[in-house]
């Protein structure tokens, strides 16, 4: 029970604030006067975002270590993070587009501009700005990672890890994440207020439109583990690879599940790995990277954030909007999470390119659902960093790798 509360006692006490909130709002219509109880969380949270986003980019790429990597392992592992994640948010897509995440009237009207802007504007305005003080706001989150990346490389160029200024990208972004982290014990109540507000407003058919968003995620989460965890296998390690899988996933999927950390279920996907015969070479890479680099269950989770939001909203999720959600959501899952943070800088990222006029609702209600689905989300890319291995030691050690090292075991 002890190490249960540990390691959720941050998502029950904000699951605690949402639903005390939601009951709120339901039975007192004068609960929209508990707004300000959110709006404090929400503005703390846009305040530290920026700093945060610039430093950690930074940080990450300027204190990489300058040494030769082996080529076709890391961009096949690379490879196989945007390819299962990208199968993951077309997946999620397909339910939420014959499963409708949000069923009540939009109640919200988008800001708009009354002239769309040209390609070539949008493409300019979306990765830069005319002037560095443009780039500190959360409205340029994109442009701002752009900014932050090419710095973090021009440090590397000018000698990385060794110089001062990436030792002080390192501990500014430890820094600041200290401060979100204190910034969180405050979430409870800003969720209770910000919900509270908005059951009030909207009713209890916003209560019922959120629950379904959670549901439709875990069972999803879960379906998607058991019928493309076993294709994978298949496709990685040939005939006999499934049941060999099976015989070895369960342990990560419950430690990733119980811990809701990626990072701490390394030694168990390590000491899995080397059961199975996965050589070390590909082992001591995939696994570490998948921790930080492969989220399925993010790509997934990003999906069903932009679906609900886009109900709520009144917007239709055409295939133009589902094409960029779907790059957004793997770019994020991706790229995104190696950094600190990373996980909220992907949610701000959505929010911000879809909509910027109401940001101050959308980045919320994002970071709830992200919290709330963040066990089955843990699980599949967690366990998903075990099965991928398969896939990854297919194209580096030959597609009968498998059956080799049951020859050499028997």
């Amino acid at each position: 029970m002890k190490t249960f509360l540990k390691n959720y006692w941050f998502m029950l006490t904000m699951l605690t604030g949402v639903v005390a909130g939601c009951i709120t709002g339901a039975v007192w219509p004068g609960a929209t006067v508990l707004e300000p109880l959110g709006t404090v969380f929400i503005n703390l949270m846009f305040c530290v975002v920026v700093p945060m986003v610039f430093c950690s980019i930074a940080s990450a790429i300027a204190n990489m270590p300058g040494v030769k990597r082996a080529g076709k392992l890391l961009s096949t592992t690379v490879i196989t993070f945007f390819c299962t994640a990208g199968i993951a948010s077309v997946i999620m897509y397909a339910v939420v587009r014959f499963f409708p995440i949000f069923t009540m009237s939009p109640e919200y009207e988008v800001v708009t501009d009354p002239e769309a802007p040209g390609i070539a504007e949008l493409l300019v305005n979306f990765f830069t700005k005319p002037d560095f003080t443009e780039l500190l706001s959360r409205r340029a989150i994109l442009p701002l990672i752009i900014a932050a990346i090419l710095f973090g490389f021009g440090v590397q160029l000018n000698g990385g890890p060794k110089t001062k200024t990436a030792a002080l990208l390192k501990d500014l972004t430890e820094c600041i994440l200290k401060t979100v982290k204190i910034i969180t014990y405050y979430a409870p109540i800003g969720f209770f207020g910000f919900f509270a507000s908005l059951v009030a407003t909207h009713g209890q058919d916003f209560m019922t439109n959120y629950a379904r968003a959670i549901i439709v995620y875990y069972v999803v989460s879960i379906a998607y583990m058991v019928v493309f965890f076993p294709i994978y296998a298949r496709f990685g390690g040939g005939k006999g690879a499934i049941s060999v899988m099976l015989k070895h996933i369960f342990k990560p999927a419950a430690v990733s599940f119980g811990t809701c950390s990626s990072v701490a279920t390394i030694p168990t996907n390590l000491e899995e790995a080397e059961s199975t015969g996965i050589s070390k070479e590909v082992s001591q890479i995939v696994i570490p990277m998948g921790a930080t680099m492969h989220m399925d269950g993010s790509a997934m989770g990003a999906i069903i954030k932009v679906a609900f939001l886009f109900g709520m909203f009144g917007m239709p999720f055409n295939s133009g909007n589902a094409i960029l959600a779907i790059i957004i959501a793997v770019f994020s899952s991706v790229a995104m999470s190696g950094i600190p943070g990373g996980g909220g800088t992907g949610e701000l990222a959505l929010c911000s390119i879809f909509f910027p006029g109401q940001i101050a609702v959308a980045f919320p209600i994002a970071l709830a659902i992200g919290e709330l689905i963040d066990p089955p989300a843990t699980m599949v890319n967690a366990a998903g960093d075990y099965v991928v291995s398969f896939i990854v030691s297919r194209f580096t050690e030959g597609k009968n790798w498998l059956k080799k090292e049951k020859k050499i075991a028997a």
